[in-house]
């Protein structure tokens, strides 16, 4: 029997054998081609399939019946690239805040007056910001006549020039109403608030929640319309309500259960807020001015009382309700009718509806639409029969600002180390940036604002606080 012999000696025979499969499958291939007709330019190969795709196309497709089938039939938004910011002449600068700058321009196209906003794009630090992107979501889903426009987004000729172009709006409403000497008429705040609850009820149709409805934020223009603007805070909500962060909306327009520190909140939060401006309306005053947390909460309960478990069931598992200590000898609270004696019972009891302390309670934006305040005497007036205001913006000028507490600015995703927009130098930059991890600590052990001092007599002793920030006026 002969032995196997070596792979190695083989190798030459290997070689003849590839080169040999090689040839043959190059003739196959070659053959193949030929047998189809196709030359070796190809030009042929073009020319049919040519033929081909204009024959698809002239074929009409048939419309499909998406409704036998139970489907639900989509419009597919339209995909361009953004326009350069120089289709439109900027007028003059009306304000500015944390997050963007906002100017008046026109689009040289059309003609139109339009709002340009500027964003603040930090990209080695934090890049886009989030409240922005916030914004342009709900923006794009919202489609009503008392919410701001979003026209689209324009860009610069670099990457951190970017705008959004939203509708003009003359007067926002503190400042407006700041340089009013007398509040408005019963019938025009009736118009005012019933405009502001359709719009409310059409974000919640939608699953939105705006999370910072102040006056501030609450725009309108010379033919009595108001515009809620300022999405930065909006984000979606479900049911059962998911955990959210409870630093949300202007200190004085904030809802008892966020200054407690409830995470699973709805969109009860909005109807406190529009409670506050509805007072707010009918005196030229905010109704609950905070100094702090603690101040602002101890002003709610001298307007509306102390809550307990039969006016509000499960208050005392909300985390910093556990250390509230109701002195026994407090005062009584006020009274909403002395508090506002020139409306009537329909209208005190919507207010007293929307300022509920059981976020259960109170009422919907749908329910508030339908309320009796609204159908008696004197009616709602005609948005076209409201005054003309002297717009400062209109004329070239800024709009005034008037003093009042910002949203917390941890609810914007900012950190407060960064020495570009704290203008710290580098020795300040690295004690703030270690005292922001401590804090940042602290947050996530707690996540809760301060309500009190150690010495406030709203508080048991012994009791651990947690962290909180700081009030940004302006």
């Amino acid at each position: 029997m002969d032995k196997k012999r070596p792979r190695w000696r083989d190798e030459e025979e290997d070689a003849v054998l590839l080169e040999r499969k090689r040839q043959e499958k190059e003739k196959k291939k070659k053959a193949k081609l030929e047998k189809k007709g196709k030359d070796i330019n190809g030009e042929r190969i073009a020319r049919t399939n040519t033929d081909l795709t204009k024959g698809y196309l002239e074929k009409k497709v048939p419309d499909i019946d998406l409704t036998s089938s139970g489907l639900c039939r989509f419009k597919a938004p339209q995909i361009r690239s953004c326009r350069s910011v120089e289709n439109y002449e900027r007028l003059n600068h009306i304000e500015e805040g944390a997050y963007g700058v906002v100017f008046r321009g026109r689009d040289m196209s059309t003609g139109e007056i339009v709002a340009l906003k500027k964003l603040k794009v930090d990209k080695d630090q934090h890049g886009f910001p989030i409240t922005s992107l916030r914004e342009i979501e709900t923006l794009m889903v919202l489609d009503h006549p008392n919410i701001v426009n979003l026209k689209e987004i324009v860009i610069g000729g670099s990457l951190d020039q970017i705008y959004i172009v939203m509708e003009y709006v003359e007067h926002d409403l503190k400042s407006l109403m700041s340089d009013m000497r007398e509040p408005f008429l019963q019938s025009e705040v009736k118009t005012l608030l019933h405009q502001l609850l359709s719009a409310t009820a059409h974000m919640h149709d939608n699953w939105i929640i705006h999370r910072d409805l102040k006056t501030s934020n609450l725009l309108m223009n010379n033919k009595g319309m108001i515009k809620v603007a300022d999405f930065g805070l909006a984000r979606y909500f479900s049911d059962p309500a998911a955990p959210m962060t409870p630093l949300v909306v202007t200190l004085w327009y904030r809802a008892p259960e966020l200054l407690l520190g409830a995470k699973h909140y709805s969109t009860e939060v909005d109807m406190w807020s529009i409670g506050c401006i509805f007072g707010e309306l009918l005196t030229n005053r905010p109704l609950i001015e905070g100094k702090s947390e603690i101040n602002q909460i101890m002003k709610i309960f001298e307007l509306l009382g102390y809550p307990d478990e039969s006016s509000w069931p499960g208050f005392r598992s909300l985390p910093n309700a556990k250390s509230i200590n109701i002195p026994k000898d407090r005062q009584p609270k006020t009274s909403l009718r002395a508090k506002f004696p020139y409306i009537t019972s329909a209208g005190v009891d919507l207010l007293s509806r929307l300022l509920q302390f059981d976020p259960k309670k109170r009422l919907t934006a749908q329910e508030a639409l339908e309320h009796s305040y609204f159908k008696e005497d004197p009616k709602p007036k005609p948005p076209e029969e409201f005054p003309s205001f002297l717009s400062r913006t209109s004329e070239g000028g800024e709009r005034r600002k008037v003093p009042t507490p910002g949203a917390p600015v941890v609810a914007h995703g900012l950190k407060t180390s960064n020495s570009k927009l704290r203008h710290l130098s580098d020795n300040e930059q690295g004690e703030e940036e270690e005292e922001e991890e401590e804090e940042e600590e602290e947050e996530e052990e707690e996540n809760k604002p301060i309500l009190a001092s150690p010495t406030s007599g709203l508080f048991k002793e012994d009791q651990q606080l947690g962290p909180g920030f700081q009030l940004r006026l302006g």
